[in-house]
């Protein structure tokens, strides 16, 4: 079978950039140089990134990241597709590279993070009676899918993860804690911040959900739903043992995993909406949206031109 021609990347390293404004430049050159497509993010403690782009041209771009003493240690999980999944690039300078929000208590993920856990690890111990497994993504990420048993933090942005942290404390006091999300990025640093806090057993899935639904001995296992990633394919199969849909289309009630964006410009929620309601909602996430956004037109000459 002949090879899909596009290859996804997805990366992150938490390591020293003196000039992240000049490291930067010099990503955007490179990318723009091999025809790669994404974002990348670029801090003094590191960066993060997600690009597409012909296979030679990945290969020649993780050539250079590993030839670059800053980024020789770099790991990249690799998607086969058959063409771009992001429609731009853009790469950006900032002062974290996913952002948690701790301000003065910020704190470097090389110095303290969770005990690491292989997929096969991670799996073995989902079954353990006193382990509690805890999403550290956002809601809207869990509602297309998570590992069975996992908490679901009430939560719109990874940076109120601390917070809600502080609010349920008791009910996480004594357990151990398995965190995880997509790529590994976020748990680097929020189970430092849970270690920081006090908390005594504190695991991280190493590589994320994604490289949990690659490994071949965990193959996904017991991952319900699909994986949010933050590109046009929105969602990403898992699971190769026991799949299952977990969201449901807000229309109908039917087991859908289609994310649509509502068509009324002022709400945009992202909402479940399977390919048959589509045509008949117009995409809008409730009556209330289409009723506002014909008005908005109404109200608007140059809608009526």
């Amino acid at each position: 079978m002949e090879q899909p021609p596009y290859l996804v990347l997805l990366y992150y390293l938490y390591t020293d950039i003196a000039d992240p404004e000049q490291y930067r430049d010099q990503q955007r050159a490179l990318c723009e140089e091999l025809g790669l497509l994404g974002r990348i993010i670029v801090a003094h403690e590191g960066i993060n990134g997600t690009v597409s782009g012909l296979r030679a041209d990945c290969e020649a771009y993780m050539k250079a990241m590993h030839a670059d003493p800053v980024t020789a240690a770099m790991t990249f999980k690799i998607d086969e597709e058959p063409g771009h999944v992001f429609p731009k690039l853009s790469v950006k300078a900032r002062r974290e590279i996913v952002t948690l929000g701790l301000g003065s208590e910020d704190l470097s993920p090389n110095e303290t993070t969770g005990k690491h856990l292989t997929p096969a690890e991670w799996k073995q111990q989902m079954s353990d009676p006193d382990a509690v497994i805890l999403d550290a993504r956002n809601d809207y990420e869990f509602d297309l899918g998570h590992f069975r048993g996992a908490i679901r933090p009430d939560i719109g942005n990874f940076k109120e993860l601390p917070e809600w942290i502080k609010e349920h404390r008791e009910e996480l006091a004594g357990k151990k804690i398995l965190t995880y999300c997509t790529g590994g990025i976020r748990c680097e640093k929020f189970s430092g911040f849970l270690v920081k806090e006090g908390f005594d057993d504190v695991n991280q899935l190493l590589g994320g959900i994604v490289e949990y639904g690659k490994d071949p001995e965990a193959k996904g296992e017991n991952y319900d739903g699909e994986c949010y990633v933050f590109d046009q394919r929105v969602g990403v199969p898992v699971n190769h043992v026991n799949p299952s849909i977990v969201s449901h289309c807000i229309h109908c009630g039917e087991k859908s995993s289609r994310y649509v964006n509502c068509a009324y410009p002022t709400c945009n929620a992202q909402h479940f909406c399977c390919k048959e309601c589509e045509p008949k909602s117009l995409r809008y996430c409730c009556t209330d949206c289409q009723t506002a956004d014909a008005q908005a037109k109404s109200d608007d000459p140059k809608a009526t031109a």
